[in-house]
This record gives C-alpha cells, sequence and structure tokens, in this order.
C-alpha cells in the first residue's frame, strides 16, 4: 500500500538506506521521513570513547578512562555481492573526500590498499600457517559439495539443524584451515545455523577459491561510522529528515479489524531515554512503519583499560518490541530463536589505542605483512573444545593507518575479539570476558609471542608496549553471533509480511530471499524493499542480486580448491 510518510523504529543502516530510496525512487521530501533511535548510528559506530560515554547502554557503568578509540565492531565489504550496499553508497556524497561519492571515495582507497593477507592463520609454535591447504578430506567435500548443490527450495529441509548437525559424521570438518578461516571471516560457530552457512556457501562461493589471502575483501578508507554511516546522516539531514535521538520504542497500538491476521500500526509509545518520559506517537493510514526489528549491539557494554566489560542481561530493546509484535500476530517470526541462547552469540571485542606504533611494528614484523592487508587469526595449541580439538583463541584486524580522522599521526589503532568469551586465557588465566583491557593487551602480546618464539620475542618488549597504550576498550555483545543462531526458515519476518498495511522489517533478523544476514548487502537490501513497497516503486527495479553458485566456472574453481 502507497504511503505518503514514514517513522523508523531504529536508525541503522537498513531504515537509512530505506530513507535514501524513498527520497531518490520515491520522490518523498525529507520532511516526510522520522526516525526514533537509542543512537544514529546503529552497529556501524566507531569514533573517540568521549563519543559513547553517554550512550544509554552503558549509563550504569561509566567508563573511567575516556582516551583512545572504540569501535564495537568491524566491517568488511565485497563489491562483488555487496550490490545493494555499493548502489547505495553511490547515491551520497563521501563525509571526507570532497567530490567523490561514498562509493568512490571507498573504491579509490581499496584500489590503492589491495588486500592479499600473508599471514591468515597463525598458530602458537608453528607461526604462519598456510592456509591454501584446506585440509579437506573426501567426507567434508562431499558435505560441503551439497550446500552448493542444494536447490533453494530445499532449504527448509535445514530448519533447526546446526552445523555441528550437518557435520555430525564428520569432526574431522572442524579441524580443518577451511573451517578455521570460515569461522573467523564471518564469525560462525559449530552451533550456528547450517541454512546461513548453505547461503553463505552459495553467494561467496568464489571466495572458497582466495580465503587463505582474502583478495576479495573491500574496505572503507576509515572506520563504517565515518565512511558508511556518516554520510548517509548528512545527506539525509540536507534532505530535511528528521532524527529524534535517544528514544526507545516500548508498545505498539495495533488497529482491530475484522481480519485477525491484518496488521495495522495505529500508535508507538516511544520512551525518553534521559528523562524516562513515555509519549504515544500517532500513526495515521498514510503512514509506513518501518522496523528494525533486533539489533546485534543491543545490550553491548564497554569497560576501559582497568576495568572488564560488565555484563548487561537485558534482553535487546529492539528484540523485545519485535516480540511483542509476535505476541499478536502469527507470523512474525521468533525472537527467542536469537535472543534467547547468548551461548550461541555473546563476543568479547577489544579496540587498543597506542601512542606509537611499536606493537603494530612487532605486529608487522611477525606477520610479515604491512597495516590495512590482512585479517590475522591466532589458533591455540591447548586442546580446549569439547571435542579435545584445537580452535581458535582471539583473533586481530590491524587496519590502515589513520583508523579515524581524528587519530594522531604516532598513535596506532588495532581491534580484535573473541568468539568464545567465556573460554580462558593461556596467558591471563580467567575467562576472556573478566578481562580487563589491560589484561586482553598481555593476552594479545602473549598470543604473539608463541608464534614468534626466536631471539626477537616480542615478549621481551612486553614492558615497553604496555607503556605505550593509552587504552584499551572491551566490549561485551552478548547478541553480536545471535543472526546466526539456529532457526528455522520462518523465524525471521519477511521485510513485509502477509496482511500487512503499514508495518515493515528490516535489518539482519528479516527474511530475504537468497541474501546472506551478517552483511551491509542485506542491511541496505532489507531497506530498500521496504521503500519500494510503501512507495509504489516496481520491485522489479531492484538491484540485480549475482548468482555465482549458478557460474559453472566459478564453481569449477571452487571444486578444485576442495582438493588443494
Amino acid at each position: 500500500m502507497v504511503k505518503t510518510k514514514a517513522v523508523m523504529i531504529g536508525a541503522g543502516l537498513a531504515n537509512m538506506a530505506a530513507a535514501v530510496y524513498l527520497i531518490q525512487e520515491g520522490h518523498w521530501r525529507g520532511d516526510q521521513i522520522t526516525f526514533y533511535g537509542a543512537d544514529m548510528h546503529g552497529a556501524n559506530d566507531g569514533g573517540p570513547t568521549t563519543d559513547f560515554t553517554s550512550e544509554y547502554w552503558n549509563e550504569n557503568h561509566p567508563m573511567e578512562n575516556t582516551t583512545g578509540y572504540v569501535a564495537r565492531g568491524g566491517r568488511m565489504l565485497n563489491y562483488r555481492t555487496y550490490v545493494d550496499l555499493m548502489d547505495l553508497l553511490d547515491r551520497i556524497p563521501s563525509a571526507t573526500e570532497p567530490g567523490m561519492t561514498a562509493a568512490e571515495d571507498t573504491h579509490d582507497f581499496d584500489a590503492h590498499h589491495r588486500t592479499y593477507d600473508k599471514a591468515r592463520l597463525l598458530q602458537g609454535g608453528k607461526g604462519i600457517i598456510d592456509g591454501g591447504k584446506l585440509g579437506l578430506n573426501n567426507k567434508d567435500r562431499v558435505l560441503l559439495s551439497k550446500l552448493v548443490m542444494m536447490p533453494d527450495d530445499d532449504e527448509t529441509k535445514l530448519d533447526n539443524v546446526s552445523i555441528a548437525e550437518y557435520f555430525k559424521d564428520d569432526p574431522h570438518m572442524f579441524q580443518t584451515n577451511f573451517w578455521y578461516m570460515w569461522e573467523t571471516t564471518f564469525a560462525f560457530r559449530t552451533q550456528s545455523a547450517a541454512q546461513e552457512l548453505r547461503r553463505y556457501m552459495h553467494q561467496m562461493i568464489y571466495e572458497f577459491t582466495q580465503i587463505e589471502h582474502l583478495v576479495g575483501v573491500n574496505r572503507t578508507r576509515y572506520n563504517q561510522f565515518e565512511s558508511i554511516m556518516l554520510p548517509l546522516i548528512k545527506y539525509l539531514k540536507d534532505q530535511g529528515v528528521t532524527f529524534i535521538d535517544n528514544r526507545i520504542v516500548t508498545d505498539w497500538d495495533f488497529a482491530d479489524s475484522e481480519l485477525q491476521d491484518e496488521i495495522t500500526v495505529t500508535g508507538i509509545h516511544v520512551k525518553n531515554v534521559d528523562s524516562g518520559e513515555e509519549e504515544v506517537v500517532a500513526i495515521d493510514e498514510d503512514t509506513a512503519v518501518i522496523f528494525t526489528n533486533g539489533s546485534i549491539t543491543d545490550s553491548a557494554t564497554m569497560g576501559d583499560y582497568d576495568t572488564p566489560a560488565p555484563e548487561n542481561m537485558e534482553y535487546g530493546i529492539s528484540a523485545a518490541l519485535w516480540k511483542k509484535a509476535t505476541e499478536r500476530f502469527y507470523n512474525l517470526g521468533t525472537p527467542d530463536k536469537f535472543f534467547n541462547d547468548r551461548k550461541s552469540s555473546e563476543w568479547v571485542s577489544f579496540t587498543l589505542t597506542t601512542k606509537n606504533h611499536l606493537l603494530l611494528n612487532e605486529i608487522t614484523r611477525i606477520t610479515t605483512q604491512v597495516p590495512g592487508n590482512a585479517l590475522n587469526s591466532f589458533l591455540s595449541t591447548t586442546p580446549i573444545t569439547p571435542l579435545g580439538h584445537k580452535d581458535v583463541n582471539m583473533s586481530i584486524v590491524v587496519h590502515h593507518q589513520p583508523h579515524f580522522t581524528t587519530q594522531k599521526p604516532n598513535e596506532s589503532v588495532i581491534w580484535g575479539y573473541f568468539l568464545y568469551p567465556r573460554r580462558t586465557g593461556e596467558f591471563v588465566h580467567k575467562p576472556y570476558i573478566k578481562m580487563t583491557g589491560k589484561e586482553m593487551a598481555q593476552e594479545l602480546i602473549g598470543q604473539l609471542s608463541k608464534v614468534d618464539p626466536g631471539p626477537n620475542n616480542i615478549k621481551n618488549k612486553e614492558a615497553e608496549i604496555m607503556d605505550s597504550i593509552i587504552n584499551n576498550i572491551p566490549v561485551y555483545m552478548p547478541y553480536a553471533s545471535a543472526l546466526f543462531n539456529n532457526r528455522a526458515k520462518t523465524d525471521r519476518p519477511e521485510v513485509i509480511p502477509e496482511h500487512s498495511t503499514n508495518l515493515a522489517f528490516t535489518g539482519e533478523f528479516a527474511e530475504q530471499p537468497y541474501q546472506m544476514i551478517f552483511t551491509e548487502q542485506s542491511a541496505v537490501r532489507s531497506g530498500e524493499i521496504a521503500a519500494y513497497h510503501f512507495a509504489g516503486v516496481s520491485m522489479d527495479n531492484l538491484v540485480d542480486t549475482p548468482r555465482y553458485d549458478k557460474d559453472p566456472k566459478t564453481l569449477l574453481r571452487a571444486t578444485k580448491k576442495m582438493f588443494s
């Protein structure tokens, strides 16, 4: 149903994309669009720590040390599959490079700083592992091939099937270099959904042939906020879009209808985070409600150099609103599948800022590559999985410097994460989730010392490195991998649910044909669909999604790679 106004619940990438398409393809004015959000960036954040101290999710645990930088997560792009994202970025000016669109900015930077990871896997006692040798056996190959060859119509056969269950007769899979690289590139776990692994294998099949070097990975000039979100915010504000932040939408009013499954929003309950006051915003029949129904950074908390990030047991605020809608209507998915199983979804990340380049230079020496070329991972030599297998301890990303526009020339910023935060460190004997920023830095130095144990061991410089650290911010994210949680296809609502007159769902917890989640691509695509629907634009105008899983040459190269 065509509308003339829109209320956006959530101000992340998906809804900002929807706003751009409403303006440019629907020919709406900016003042027809209003955003309500707890913040104005969603999960694509990044900046000085002072930018985060007042945000609602950390209000009860303020940081003592507010120097340095923080990004709760990091984003890798891929031009070949992120076609909707690049279309969006080509519609708006760069926030940092005059005369360029945000897409041209990214293309220009990437052309001069191509990814070629020479140290994709690092293991204590062995140094750089040859990731080109995937280590697959015939059973691994057969099961992976079945995923790639499975038709889209058969995907429901994987409803509620975890990756571990899919490979239950093939535990060898989880000891291959292929799995280590896939796990750390995309943040899959063995308990994640096999459906999602299938979608990744379909849409990223060509990346399979070059995963050890990540040459298909593209990066933005700066952090994801300044290179992706800030251009969107500036463009939308220039168009007259209204942003009302520090607001949480807590409940719905729906119309009563003779058709009990008809979904019509008539009001939203909006809470002011600062004052606690709540108002009901009426939704008339000309207004669309576009709702991002889950966020991987909901309930996130931060620590600092001397303080661990505390656990926030709050059910995700966007998921809580989603859940209230599911209590009224039957076809809107199952939020608890994603937000009620923290053991399957939690991460701890850290952002480390130094006042000189000593640590950066040591990592460059150990990995034999310059900053910005790689995503490095560390493997443990200690059996720590329930099956007694080796597994990844931690991952780090060494960005091209500077990673923030306000970063000083002498400063370095390094990001890393622990995919299994309740495991115990090898050098700091406590769970990662309990570590301070200082202890995470010590654990990092210890892991690097295992990789390069010779006379120039980094341990010899530990005191000097620790003295160079301005801050190291641990971030606990209970729902960071929630979008991969084991599920059925119907556990996510469609972007435009059946019988909905004015409500759309966007983001990583909305179901879209073929799209893989945890990507800027799927987020933008959902916003594009919602905008076209409510603006009356034909879906034939959607950006064409490439299908590399249908390309014989790509499949042949992937088959050859399986036997490497």
